[in-house]
């Protein structure tokens, strides 16, 4: 590959990873729930990781580099995801969220968990 060619895409690459990362970033201390930041925070960052190390792979292609990066991909997608689940119904759960914002509560008909006792009122000690 010439040097050019070489350098271009790894501008390219780097930048982008970069851009994905500040805009999670950005969405982190801009939208206004618990839901939106979490969406925010996961998928470009997922996706800037991938462009970064996608650099780092062109930079250096040896076996070890790439067994290296796969682990790690895969292992940020499933962990992320997963973690952000999480969080989002530990949040609903403890009602930090705006109903406002929600189109659809498809939790609210399973009984999901929340703070409130099964006569609607919130949980007080148990006399």
């Amino acid at each position: 590959m010439s040097d050019l060619l070489h350098d271009i895409l790894t501008a390219v690459l780097v930048l982008a990873g970069a851009l994905m990362c500040f805009a999670a970033g950005v969405g982190l201390l801009r939208f206004p729930d618990v839901f939106s930041r979490i969406h925010a925070a996961t998928k470009p960052q997922i996706f800037g990781l991938m462009a970064i190390v996608a650099d780092v792979a062109v930079n250096n292609f040896t076996v070890g580099t790439v067994t290296l990066i796969v682990a790690i991909v895969v292992f940020q997608a499933l962990t992320a995801p997963m973690a952000a689940h999480l969080v989002a119904r530990a949040a609903y759960g403890t009602q930090h969220l705006r109903p406002d914002l929600l189109i659809v509560d498809e939790l609210a008909d399973r009984g999901a968990p929340s703070r409130r006792g099964d006569d609607g009122n919130p949980s007080a000690s148990a006399d």
